[in-house]
């Protein structure tokens, strides 16, 4: 792979997904900051469904830092791994309110120390919230940057670096959504629809 063959995938990409962007509803930054975490091993139409109940009777950190854990479990429990989940975005709004005065902070190191909140969702609070050039890897990133010859790698910390190589930095916030959009809508993880596919020519797992 070299920087040609990859902004030739982007471009594609681009007329591929005519509206690539985040799938979680949120009206603000916390908001973004908890549907991300709830987001983990959930897919994103069914966190909208129980963050809905949760933000319009937690809407702020100082509220959620409050709640019950019995209480929030109740409401996120479709989500599955719910009290884990509860126990990270009641601590994580505790945290906001005692070090943060309830305002999310916009650089990595300090999202990471923020209860639930790994390098990925450091990295997607950092895209979507702020606009902060970065690249998050999901499952669908690391799929689709390994069969289009972005990386060899499943360690995401490579994966992340080999794409910030291959690509401007005003184009990672982009290709993050364009690959997570033709992973979770194309090229999926099993049975992945090949036939008619734009990129098939670049494609590095032609087996599946």
């Amino acid at each position: 792979m070299n920087n040609k063959r990859a902004l030739e995938i982007i471009n594609i990409l681009k007329e591929i997904i005519a509206d690539p962007r985040c799938e979680l509803d949120y009206n603000n930054i916390f908001e973004l900051v908890i549907a991300t975490v709830l987001s983990a091993q959930t897919k994103d139409s069914r966190v909208n469904e129980v963050t809905k109940v949760l933000f319009d009777k937690y809407p702020t950190p100082a509220l959620l830092s409050l709640a019950s854990l019995s209480d929030v479990i109740n409401i996120i429990s479709p989500l599955g791994l719910a009290k884990m989940k509860a126990s990270n975005i009641i601590n994580l709004s505790k945290v906001l309110v005692d070090e943060y005065n309830s305002i999310v902070p916009d650089d990595i190191e300090s999202l990471m120390k923020l209860p639930g909140v790994g390098r990925k969702t450091a990295s997607v609070i950092l895209v979507e919230g702020f606009k902060i050039p970065a690249v998050p890897v999901d499952t669908h990133v690391l799929r689709v940057s390994n069969r289009l010859g972005f990386s060899k790698s499943n360690n995401t910390i490579v994966v992340e670096g080999d794409i910030k190589k291959l690509l401007p930095k005003d184009l990672w916030i982009v290709s993050h959504h364009l690959f997570i959009h033709f992973g979770r809508y194309i090229c999926l993880s099993k049975n992945p629809k090949c036939l008619g596919c734009r990129l098939k020519k670049y494609c590095t797992n032609k087996e599946d």
